[in-house]
This record gives C-alpha cells, structure tokens and sequence, in this order.
C-alpha cells in the first residue's frame, strides 16, 4: 500500500480503516441503518484500495475526492455528510 501525503506535508502509511471509518461515519449522520453504513463503507473501502493499490505515493486531496464521487455516485447526501465530517475525523 502507498505512503499518503498528507495537507500539511507529513506522510503516513495508507490506512483502510479511516476509509471505512469516514465513509460509515457519514453513512449514519445520514441516519443509514447500520447494516447499509457497513456495506457501503466496506464497497468504498474497496473502491478506494484498488485506485491506490499499484501507486508508491499519493496525496490525501486525491483519496479524498474519489471517495466523494464515489458517495455522490450513491446519494449525494451522503457526499454532503462525508465532507462535513472530515475535519473532525482529521484531528484524530
């Protein structure tokens, strides 16, 4: 997996589970019930892992509006939700 390069410069290893977590966190501000949050969480992780798979480097702006076309492309909502709640999930 790729080293992601974040807004500020730093670098980190790709993590799957802040994919999922963002993608599930807006699923249910979006009152999704859990069993729709868990199943499009894992389909966008998914998504996401295969569009960075074969790349060394990438910067987080990128992951970032593949994982939003990819909500708008299933409610735009949801793409609404998911970019209000990244910057809280930044702070973790």
């Amino acid at each position: 997996m790729p080293i992601v390069v974040k807004r500020r410069g730093h670098k980190e290893m790709f993590n799957e589970k802040k994919i999922y977590g963002s993608v599930y966190a807006a699923c249910a501000s979006a009152h999704y019930d859990e069993m729709r949050c868990e199943k499009i969480a894992e389909e966008i992780t998914e998504t996401i892992k295969r569009f960075v798979k074969n790349k060394k480097e990438i910067q987080s702006i990128e992951i970032r509006k593949k994982i939003e076309n990819e909500l708008k492309k299933k409610d735009e909502e949801l793409a609404f939700f998911y970019e209000q709640h990244l910057p809280n999930l930044n702070r973790l």
